[in-house]
């Protein structure tokens, strides 16, 4: 089977077509990883050293905070939240700037326009562009209403004050629309859009409910997309059997990351699923590339080719993301697996 590029290759792949080699990238790979791999390299450097097929330039990473305590690494993002920086790409929530509709009479929202949110993304267009494929990420309406309202009121809220929600929601989303916009415009390939929806033990939310505060506010984001000729993927964590088709439905081409741990087996997504949606992981990040063996990492990658390759539709990449706590070496050898056992015909 003839070579292809990478983004030809990703973008065959979120088309359901069989390819050459199953593709790999990562959402985020931390750069205590990178830097043990390649000491002081570029993210961008280090997708070439890595010969990954895409480049994910994400909004959480590239996002400026001001500062409230330094000593205590208390923080304010764009949405106002106060947080506490963790040293990890995401900070920890501890104070809502939303505790009634009266909080919305001076509420400030993001400037999705500033020219400072595209310098990565440029850069990678113009590095990338045509080689390698460039995502955009942005954070889901639903998951941002989580942290300007806190979590525990907003799922409180959906039942005793949607009106409030349904405001929160619109503010965001009048964000995301003009963000993903504006991504496409500097020259995204694809746009990736984050934020969980679930625990291990399912949504965090009834389906009903689900559709309503979360997947409506998605599939708004995902026709933008769309319009322009743009390829989707969604990320979340947890168990989204009793979702998957409403996800589904939105118009996505990919879900991320069909999370083991969570029960989600990617050979049971594939049978039901695969020939709708491509499925993008699920090599667990939170046990196995932690602390697992490369045997056992090595294993874990001919499984997932083998139950969910055949055909295309798989892009292999971890379960979540390359977090801090990701072995270096079992990283690598999750890639060297993919490229080893992924090429087509697959033969496991």
């Amino acid at each position: 089977m003839q070579k292809l590029s990478a983004v030809e290759r990703v973008f065959k792949t979120l088309d359901l077509k069989e390819l050459d080699i199953v593709p790999t990238m990562e959402l985020y790979i931390d750069p205590k990883v990178r830097d043990a791999l390649l000491p002081g390299a570029s993210y961008e450097d280090f997708v070439d050293f890595m010969d990954l097929d895409a480049i994910v330039i994400t909004d959480v990473a590239n996002e400026r905070y001001e500062v409230l305590d330094e000593t205590k690494g208390i923080i304010r993002d764009k949405w106002g939240v106060i947080k506490r920086s963790t040293g990890e790409l995401d900070s920890f929530p501890i104070e809502a700037p939303i505790t009634s509709e009266k909080d919305l009479e001076d509420y400030v929202t993001p400037d999705p326009d500033l020219p400072w949110r595209y310098d990565e993304l440029k850069s990678a267009v113009k590095r990338f562009k045509g080689q390698r494929a460039v995502i955009a990420f942005l954070v889901d309406v639903f998951y941002v209403v989580d942290e300007i309202r806190g979590m525990a009121d907003h799922c409180m809220d959906v039942i005793r004050n949607p009106g409030l929600i349904e405001q929160l929601n619109q503010i965001v989303l009048d964000y995301n629309l003009k963000y993903i916009k504006n991504c496409i415009e500097v020259g995204a390939d694809i746009i990736w859009i984050g934020g969980d929806y679930a625990t291990n033990f399912g949504p965090v939310l009834s389906p009903k409910l689900m559709m309503k505060f979360a997947i409506e506010p998605l599939k708004a984001q995902i026709e933008v997309a769309k319009k322009h000729g743009i390829r989707t993927l969604k990320h979340t964590d947890g168990n989204i059997w009793s979702i998957f088709d409403m996800l589904i439905e939105t118009g996505i081409n990919g879900i991320h990351g069909l999370d083991p741990v969570a029960g989600m087996d990617i050979g049971q997504a594939k049978a039901e699923y695969g020939d709708r949606i491509c499925l993008v992981g699920n090599i667990d990040c939170a046990q196995l590339l932690t602390w697992g063996t490369v045997e056992q990492v090595c294993q874990a990658v001919k499984d997932c080719i083998a139950k969910a390759g055949m055909g295309g539709g798989l892009i292999c990449t971890s379960s979540n993301s390359i977090h801090s706590g990701v072995k270096p070496e079992n990283y690598v050898t999750m890639v060297k697996a993919i490229r080893e056992y992924g090429r087509y015909p697959l033969s496991l």
